[in-house]
């Protein structure tokens, strides 16, 4: 573990590869699971009032969801999550022609509607952020379902750090991650294993 900050980071963020390889998993993030994807406080209040931006490109099962649970519910843990369909996959999920699961916020967000791109907490997947008093903890998350992921970035050798640079930028700020990069190298000159 390294301190930066406000935040104590796995070196897993360094030493793990992972590239997303939605033609191999699906998406199934947004599938799979015990629950819906962690929000934070903030993001309810931008999901209630981005709602019209993004409602036309949720599915109805989706729409059915939010309409009965609303924009969140509370997991097992205490913590607020995204409603879910039936139990199973993100009300906020869509599907592709080929199967492929993606987010219909994401979506209106990249074609223009809706200042919001969609949870952090799925930009930044597959760190996991855990909030104590005083520091965040920044995880590297393992699932099994994210292998081919792993394996995607180990043959093009991108940690874990470089592949979520906007996530981490979006959520810690361009600052953080610059000394985020020079930590990078330090440990990579020096790595405690």
């Amino acid at each position: 573990m390294i301190q930066l900050g406000k935040t104590i980071i796995s070196t897993d963020l360094f030493d793990k590869k992972f590239v997303c390889d939605l033609q191999a998993c699906k998406g199934m993030c947004c599938v799979e699971g015990e629950s819906g994807a962690p929000l934070e406080k903030e993001e309810i209040r931008i999901l209630e009032q981005e709602f019209e931006n993004y409602k036309n490109y949720l599915r109805p099962e989706g729409l059915k969801a939010i309409e009965t649970h609303g924009f969140y519910t509370v997991d097992s843990d205490g913590d607020y999550v995204t409603p879910l369909v039936n139990g199973k996959e993100c009300a906020f999920a869509i599907f592709d022609e080929n199967g492929i699961a993606g987010c219909a916020i994401e979506k209106a967000y990249l074609e223009g509607k809706t200042v919001f791109r969609k949870p952090v907490s799925c930009h930044l997947y597959p760190v996991r952020l855990t909030e104590y008093t005083g520091f965040t903890a920044v995880n590297y998350h393992r699932w099994d379902i994210c292998s081919a992921a792993c394996a995607l970035g180990e043959k093009l050798q991108i940690p874990v750090y470089r592949f979520l640079k906007e996530a981490l930028i979006r959520k810690f700020g361009k600052d953080w991650y610059a000394e985020l990069e020079l930590t990078a190298q330090a440990y990579y000159r020096n790595p405690k294993k």
